[in-house]
C-alpha cells in the first residue's frame, strides 16, 4: 500500500506545476505585438498596471506590455484552452515573468484585482475599434500542444495528490 502511495506521489510530482502564464512571443514584430496588446486590452484584460505610472509600465516596451495584457486576458478566461494563442503571437510559459514591483497574475482571481477599466493615456493604445483585428483573438486551439498538456498535467497532478491523500487516510 505504501509503495503504491509513493508511486502515485512521484507521478503527481512528474506532472509538474499547474501554474501557467501567457506571454507574447519574442519572434514577433512590435507592430504585430501592438495589435495583440490592443486586442487583449479591448477584450477584457486588466491593462491598468501597464498604463503610465502603473506597477508594470516599465520596461515601457510593446513586448513587455503585450505579455502583461495577454496574460491578464488568459487568466481572466480561467486559463481556458486557446485563450493564449492570439493568432500565434503569444504562447504559454511555466516560468513566472513577474519582476521587481510587477506581478503577473497566475490565476483568474488574481487577474481580477482591478474593477476599474483602464483609460487611455498618450502612447498607450488600449481600445481597438470593433472588428479591426479580425481573426486576432484567441483561437479555439493552441498553436502548439504545450498549453493543453500543461493544463492536463496540472489536473493529473491534482487528481493524483487527492488519491494519495485518500490512501493516507485509509492506512
Amino acid at each position: 500500500m505504501a509503495a503504491l502511495a509513493a508511486l502515485l506521489l512521484a507521478l503527481a510530482m512528474v506532472g509538474g506545476s499547474d501554474a501557467a502564464w501567457c506571454v507574447c512571443r519574442s519572434d514577433q514584430s512590435d507592430g504585430v505585438l501592438q495589435k495583440t496588446l490592443d486586442y487583449a486590452c479591448g477584450a477584457g484584460a486588466d491593462c491598468s498596471s501597464i498604463l503610465q505610472n502603473g506597477a508594470c509600465y516599465n520596461p515601457n516596451t510593446v513586448r513587455a506590455h503585450c505579455s502583461y495584457a495577454t496574460n491578464s486576458y488568459f487568466q481572466r478566461k480561467g486559463q481556458a484552452q486557446g485563450a493564449c494563442d492570439f493568432s500565434g503571437t503569444a504562447t504559454l510559459s511555466t516560468t513566472d515573468p513577474s519582476f521587481s514591483g510587477c506581478t503577473y497574475p497566475a490565476t483568474a482571481s488574481s487577474a481580477a484585482t482591478s474593477s476599474t477599466p483602464a483609460t487611455n493615456t498618450p502612447g498607450a493604445a488600449l481600445s481597438p475599434p470593433s472588428g479591426v483585428f479580425g481573426g486576432l483573438g484567441p483561437s479555439s486551439s493552441l498553436s502548439d500542444n504545450s498549453g493543453g498538456s500543461l493544463l492536463m498535467a496540472g489536473t493529473a497532478s491534482l487528481l493524483l495528490t487527492g488519491i494519495c491523500s485518500w490512501m493516507a487516510l485509509l492506512s
